[in-house]
């Protein structure tokens, strides 16, 4: 199989766990820390690594699921149950994900996350320039729970380690246990808490008395694993969904607002090629943008959406990989203010408001020189048209009258 093929076949599959919902490819793995008899560290988790690495003509990202194969590495220790703790998950050739945990009277963290990888493991990293084990960590996690609950997070979470991109997913979690079970008493974590206050929201107001107002604009940014913008994108999105109401029984058409604040973004990058991913609990987009090198012109050459609300029969997903929608030249960011309805698949479209995004050759974290939509400019042409019109006509009023007014001068004379 081909570098290309592996790579793409990669991109699919990530975009099938986290977009599409597919199941199997991302699975679930079991770790426990133990000291004696007692069990100190439990984790039940899906995590997904984004790894950004060197070839000869630049770099390349691979997507490296923690396998089910998983072990709990020989490094992993309780600590006496009062000091630090660590969780170290061993996996491939020479591969580790470790949590570093401490703890108060109150609560416990995981203080550090790092992530060993091996660039000698040609399979995993094909065309890497650089070979021998490499450590990226970070103190930002967000990973905290009270003394005696289980640390509950469902919503796929991105933790950013440098140049890696670590997902994780249906995770439940206790460090410092007092038994060998998980607790029943649970911290959730605070993108679960959004996701089932909208969910709870939503279950109220379905179907809705009335469409919802113009959505939020929200502001999207995907970067190389050195840090430089790949693309931004500002916009308001709405998504118009047609599916089976389990409590009416019926097919019903509704109109759902994208929340930024409740969204997150991640993203890929290539010469020729972009995919935006807009993450939430119960709606989940992806954006495909393709550059034609040719003529240098890219365009929205697909869309795909998963959606699992709580009135759904069934959940639906769709998309379509043939759009040719927002053309823009390279180097300059596509703009349009006015509504637009991009159609998807059958029972599915989107709405777009106040659009402006530059999927290729972004300078810093500014847009390029806009090129504005058709719309725009049919807008604007309008009231131009309309001025013209009646400045028109009232000239020809005013012609009318001052003929009008000689021709009575004229006969008066005559008399």
């Amino acid at each position: 199989m081909s570098q290309r093929v592996q790579q793409r076949r990669l991109l699919a599959e990530i975009a099938c766990v986290f977009i599409l919902g597919c199941v199997g490819v991302v699975q679930g793995v079991t770790l426990e820390v133990k000291e004696g008899n007692s069990t100190c560290i439990k984790a039940e988790l899906s995590a997904l690594f984004s790894v950004v690495y060197n070839v000869a003509n630049g770099t390349r990202t691979a997507f490296v699921p923690l396998p089910d194969t998983t072990t709990v590495g020989s490094r992993s220790s309780c600590s006496g149950g009062s000091g630090a703790a660590w969780l170290v998950a061993s996996f491939g050739w020479g591969h580790s994900l470790s949590f570093t945990f401490s703890r108060d009277n109150s609560l416990y963290r995981v203080d550090s996350l790092t992530l060993q990888y091996n660039l000698s493991d040609s399979a995993t990293y094909p065309g890497s320039s650089s070979t021998g084990l490499v450590t990226m960590s970070t103190a930002s996690t967000g990973i905290l729970a009270g003394i005696n609950t289980t640390y509950r997070c469902e919503t796929a979470s991105p933790v950013r380690l440098g140049g890696v991109t670590v997902i994780f997913s249906d995770m439940r979690m206790e460090a410092y246990m007092p038994g060998r079970d998980l607790s029943t008493n649970e911290t959730i974590c605070t993108a679960d808490y959004i996701n089932n206050a909208a969910a709870l929201k939503m279950s109220i107001t379905v179907p809705p008395p009335t469409p919802p107002a113009k959505p939020e604009r929200g502001n999207y940014t995907i970067a190389y694993g050195n840090g430089t913008n790949c693309l931004l994108a500002r916009m308001g999105l709405q998504l118009n969904l047609t599916y089976t109401s389990t409590s009416l029984n019926k097919t019903v058409q509704q109109l759902v607002n994208l929340q930024p604040r409740q969204t997150k973004n991640t993203g890929l990058c290539e010469e020729n090629s972009a995919t935006l991913w807009l993450l939430e609990k119960r709606t989940n987009l992806s954006f495909s943008f393709t550059l034609n090198s040719t003529s240098s012109k890219y365009y929205l050459s697909g869309i795909a959406v998963s959606a699992t609300w709580p009135d759904m029969k069934e959940p639906f997903s769709g998309s379509n990989r043939s759009l040719e929608y927002l053309q823009g030249a390279l180097g300059h960011s596509y703009m349009c203010s006015a509504e637009q309805t991009l159609s998807v698949v059958p029972g599915f479209s989107l709405n777009t408001f106040q659009v402006q995004l530059q999927p290729f050759g972004v300078n810093g974290d500014q847009f390029g020189s806009a090129e504005e939509c058709q719309l725009d400019e049919d807008h604007m042409l309008i009231p131009i048209i309309v001025g013209a019109t009646m400045a028109g006509l009232a000239l020809i009023v005013l012609i009318v009258y001052l003929v009008g007014r000689k021709s009575s001068h004229t006969g008066y004379e005559t008399i």
